[in-house]
């Protein structure tokens, strides 16, 4: 997405969805003749670009015209529940991995694995973890559209300055804290990194995972918060933090990093690939940024996430849902999608992507899928990721120790766990 993506908000709002299982099929299925698919998607980056698919799919199938409806992202999950409830949900809508195991288990979208084997279409071309994260009780419900992973963004400026290397393939976690410790310029108001507890996504899932700790177990019945290799991962923020380092929270909370970023005030960002377009268009960092992998600790790890394309269970016309779908999951749509959006989920389409974005070393975020780990979720990945907030906030604040914090939180999360 997206982006940047919001998982946090996306679950929270998802945590009020409740489904009538009668309320979502459709009987209806019109005569052959004129049809108009709604396909609901959040970005208006990418609006130009998914009517050029659209328009692409209607030159195949003239019978058949696409409708972009967008929804800006603060609202898009909101509409969506209202949209299904009523009765009028879109056709084709974009899915993210913290709601596919809602949507799919209150059965609001629709099992795809049978015609993806009748298809005869190969999910190998699409990276493994996106695959896994759409699939649900041993079905695919997405054909993944396009993916993301997470870098350092860094001040070219600042790190010249501190005569600091910039951050390449092989830099470790003491690398890392060694050039924190350099960059970190109090006089002039210039901190390393921002450590923030707003989104797992590009700051502590990854860490967690680096760390050789995890999230949530591989089946989704037990959080991982209360193991050693967990809380290091955490430690590793909550450090920067008490280091000065960091800008404390309430300062990041009242300032985004992003923001500080911008400003040249902080000389590294984890961000993600979607951050290409923002960093591009922005007079400040167009010139001074780039990127660099993510630092190892005890492994390679960043955390990959991707919109899929979904069929609702409601939609009038199934049969012309899915070719789009179909079509959208395609290596021609693929490469329509590289050269002016995201990253394409389809493998080996990714050129066009890189070439339309080689200001910046952004095959660094290709390569990353090689030691990517999926983001984690499990049916109502909204009730811990409110948690998450809850109990990480306090040891970021200094409030408690980050030990105290992440047993605190696994026991909160293994209790709306076992309620899934």
């Amino acid at each position: 997405m997206l982006r940047p993506l919001r998982l946090g908000l996306a679950a929270m709002l998802a945590a009020a969805l409740t489904f009538s299982a009668a309320a979502c099929g459709s009987d209806e299925h019109p005569a052959d003749g004129p049809v108009t698919l709604s396909y609901m998607v959040w970005d208006t980056n990418q609006v130009p670009v998914m009517k050029e698919l659209a328009a692409a799919f209607t030159k195949e199938h003239p019978t058949v015209t696409v409708d972009v409806q967008m929804t800006p992202w603060t609202d898009y999950w909101t509409k969506l529940r209202a949209a299904v409830s009523g009765g009028a949900a879109p056709d084709v809508f974009w899915m993210n991995g913290p709601n596919i195991q809602l949507y799919a288990d209150n059965k609001v979208i629709v099992p795809l694995s049978d015609r993806i084997s009748d298809a005869g279409i190969d999910l190998g071309v699409y990276p493994k973890a996106l695959v896994d994260l759409y699939t649900f009780e041993g079905k695919v419900y997405g054909l993944p559209k396009d993916f993301d992973t997470v870098g350092v963004w860094y001040n070219k400026e600042l790190f010249d300055a501190a005569k600091v290397a910039y951050p390449t393939d092989g830099w470790t976690w003491a690398d890392f804290k060694a050039a924190a410790a350099k960059l970190t310029n109090p006089a002039k108001g210039v901190y390393a990194i921002g450590a923030s507890v707003s989104s797992g996504q590009e700051y502590f899932y990854n860490t967690i995972y680096q760390a050789g700790g995890q999230v949530i177990s591989a089946d989704g019945k037990t959080s991982g918060y209360d193991q050693p290799a967990t809380i290091e991962g955490l430690r590793f923020w909550t450090d920067l933090i008490k280091a000065g380092q960091s800008p404390d929270l309430k300062t990041m909370t009242d300032t985004q990093p992003l923001q500080l970023f911008e400003s040249g005030k902080l000389a590294m960002y984890w961000g993600g690939s979607w951050n290409v377009s923002e960093f591009s268009k922005n007079e400040y960092t167009r010139t001074r940024v780039d990127v660099g992998p993510l630092p190892t600790g005890v492994r390679k790890a960043t955390i990959i996430h991707g919109v899929a394309n979904v069929v609702s269970s409601k939609t009038s016309h199934p049969e012309q849902a899915w070719e789009f779908v179909r079509f959208l999951g395609s290596r021609p749509a693929a490469e329509i999608l590289g050269r002016s959006g995201p990253i394409p989920a389809y493998t080996g389409t990714q050129t066009g992507w890189a070439s339309a974005n080689a200001r910046f070393k952004v095959q660094y975020f290709l390569d990353a899928v090689t030691y990517a780990v999926p983001y984690p979720v499990s049916r109502n990945t909204a009730a811990w990721n409110e948690a998450e907030a809850k109990h990480l906030s306090r040891a970021y604040s200094g409030e408690v120790d980050v030990a105290t914090a992440a047993t605190a939180l696994a026991k909160d999360m293994n209790a709306l766990l076992a309620k899934e």
